[in-house]
């Protein structure tokens, strides 16, 4: 094992820790109310009314509701468009919490974040596996000729459609494995469950791979398999793993469980 891995590893897990469980992290997650589920617009433990509009979501409410816009008390109504920065620059407050509008296929709904979450509270760290060499293996990602969208099941029971890029390949223990995989942002992002999976591990995880270079080469590095946010909170609608994402190898490293 190099000590510079290895160490640049243990910076990684501890930022990871922190990232969790700062006050607006995942753990802080209290709710995720799709407006459909409201026709009457009232959000259970959230003041105003909320209605879904064509392309964004009207907010109405009075002074006396304790909700903020941009930082000013709201009296009267205004369109809000889906939030796309971090939690706590979410337009909408409710003292120390933060209203998330967020929009699924067409469908409109807000997130709750409290730093006061019993979940917060209550966390004592992610169980993680020491870094070990043998988990980071060189990986080659092909595009598939255009984008496929399968559709998958989520953590909240629902089924949506989860866009793929193309397949990463890379061998393990001399097993030539591939995932599928989706670009997020700068990096891939992959959807995977193993053999240990609901048994040693949480029930799938995420992985992160840097961006491939021109001839798609890149570094699957299972050491910083993630837990998905649903771990952390109930309320996320993390997509399960595609069909043939679930790896017929243990992949004893990584993120496993919370502590």
């Amino acid at each position: 094992m190099t000590t510079d891995a290895a160490d640049e590893w243990k910076q990684w897990h501890e930022h990871r820790v922190e990232s969790v469980s700062a006050p607006y992290g995942p753990l802080a997650l209290t709710g995720t109310y799709w407006l459909e589920d409201h026709p009457d617009g009232r959000l259970p433990d959230i003041p105003g009314i909320w209605a879904a509009d064509g392309e964004g979501v009207v907010l109405t409410a009075v002074a006396a509701d304790g909700l903020t816009v941009d930082g000013q008390p709201l009296d009267g109504s205004v369109r809000l468009a889906a939030d796309a920065g971090a939690v706590d620059a979410a337009r909408v407050a409710y003292g120390e919490r933060r209203l998330v509008v967020l929009v699924r296929e067409g469908v409109w709904g807000v997130r709750a974040f409290d730093p006061a979450s019993q979940a917060r509270r209550a966390f004592r760290g992610i169980e993680a596996t020491p870094y070990d060499p043998r988990w980071s293996v060189p990986g080659r990602f092909t595009p598939y000729g255009e984008d496929r969208t399968v559709r998958v099941a989520n953590a909240d029971g629902r089924e949506r459609g989860l866009a793929l890029a193309g397949e990463l390949a890379f061998t393990l223990d001399g097993q030539d494995l591939t995932l599928q995989v989706a670009i997020q942002g700068d990096v891939l992002w992959a959807v995977f469950a193993d053999t240990t999976s609901g048994d040693g591990s949480f029930r799938f995880r995420f992985l992160y791979p840097a961006a491939p270079d021109a001839e798609g080469r890149t570094t699957v590095d299972l050491n910083r398999a993630v837990l998905p946010p649903c771990a952390f909170a109930d309320h996320f609608i993390c997509p399960f793993p595609p069909p043939g994402n679930t790896l017929g190898v243990a992949v004893e490293a990584g993120e496993r469980n919370l502590v």
